[in-house]
């Protein structure tokens, strides 16, 4: 193992963010390696996860919000998201080994002062960091504990390109989908969606009227809607429900995008009557809730199915941290696939 440095490098915000977020706003910086206390372990990030809810956590009007494990960012603060690297540096009371893998939050750095609590331990001899820190194990918590997807089932699946739904459709399929729809932004990723992700149909934000792309992709109706945007898909996916239909909404990118400002507010106007008359069940749901149960289930079926060649774990990677922000710019404008790795 190398010797530890005395500095380490992380990224910093400088003023909070007005409108679409750019590279602009933040700050790589050198700062001391902190020595480690009782309970605290160092750890030398090799992998972070990239999350659009940055922009939202880096709004000047950002606010503590159930559900996302951050906290608002002031000028000056360090960002976090989810990072996998080895401990180099334990203080007393710990167990853990020096040289052991742990999966922490408090990625884009260097190295990072954890809590052990934070930690959990990553077994894997050859580990893929996009089966730890990606977002499969939200779609997976989303389609077997909050819908459950039938033989059969027509799947309808907003931002299909993003980071959960990428996911999302592949899951839905070794469920027993019949049939995957997708919506995406930009028609660049339609070819990629179909071969790659096993879309049946990709309706796209410049493709015309959502509604009727909805009901030419689905013409006998959807069965699960698995929404990460909300406003006018959401409410054309209702619209579009067959009896007894289910959805579950995980996010609501038309408020975290909004090119104005990022806000905690995502109107949308749906005929409730369709939901009453047709017996559609909707639910928020939060995988985070149920991360002790589902995520050692997530990565023992994922670990099988990549055994057998039955999915993909779609990313994109960057390599070194003084790049993170432009990838960060990039995810917020919708450029990138799946879930944004930075390999530091």
């Amino acid at each position: 193992m190398t010797a530890i440095p005395q500095t380490s490098r992380e990224v910093t915000l400088i003023a909070n963010t007005e409108g679409d977020l750019k590279a602009d706003y933040f700050k790589l910086v050198e700062r001391s390696v902190p020595e480690p206390g009782p309970n605290q372990i160092l750890v030398r990030n090799r992998w972070f996860r990239i999350s659009i809810s940055t922009r939202l956590m880096a709004n000047k009007e950002a606010q503590h919000i159930k559900g996302i494990p951050f906290p608002p960012l002031k000028p000056g603060d360090t960002l976090a998201d989810g990072a996998i690297g080895e401990v180099v540096k334990v203080g007393p009371g710990v167990s853990l080994r020096v040289g052991s893998r742990v999966m922490h939050p408090l990625g884009w750095r260097e190295y990072a002062l954890v809590s052990a609590t934070q930690c959990t331990t990553v077994d894997d001899d050859d580990v893929e960091p996009a089966a730890w820190l990606g977002h499969g194990w939200t779609a997976y918590a989303a389609l077997t504990r909050a819908v459950g997807v039938r033989d059969g089932d027509t799947v309808f699946v907003t931002s299909g390109a993003g980071a959960i739904g990428s996911m999302a459709a592949q899951i839905a399929r070794l469920l027993g989908a019949g049939r995957v729809i997708g919506s995406t932004g930009s028609t660049e990723k339609v070819d990629w969606m179909r071969t790659e992700l096993g879309y049946d149909a990709v309706i796209t934000r410049d493709g015309g009227d959502v509604r009727e792309q909805l009901a030419k992709a689905a013409p006998d109706g959807i069965d699960v809607i698995v929404d990460m945007m909300g406003g006018e898909q959401l409410a054309a996916a209702i619209e579009q429900t067959r009896e007894g239909a289910r959805g579950v909404l995980l996010g609501a990118l038309t408020a975290e995008l909004n090119p104005h400002n990022a806000t905690l507010k995502a109107p949308v106007e749906i005929d409730t009557f369709q939901l009453i008359l047709k017996g559609v069940t909707l639910r928020g749901f939060s995988a985070d809730e149920h991360a002790s149960e589902v995520f050692p289930a997530w990565l023992r079926q994922v670990g099988d199915w990549l055994r057998r060649g039955a999915i993909r774990l779609p990313q994109t990677r960057v390599a070194g941290i003084e790049r993170a922000t432009l990838a960060l710019e990039a995810a917020c404008a919708g450029r990138l696939k799946g879930v944004v790795l930075v390999e530091v």
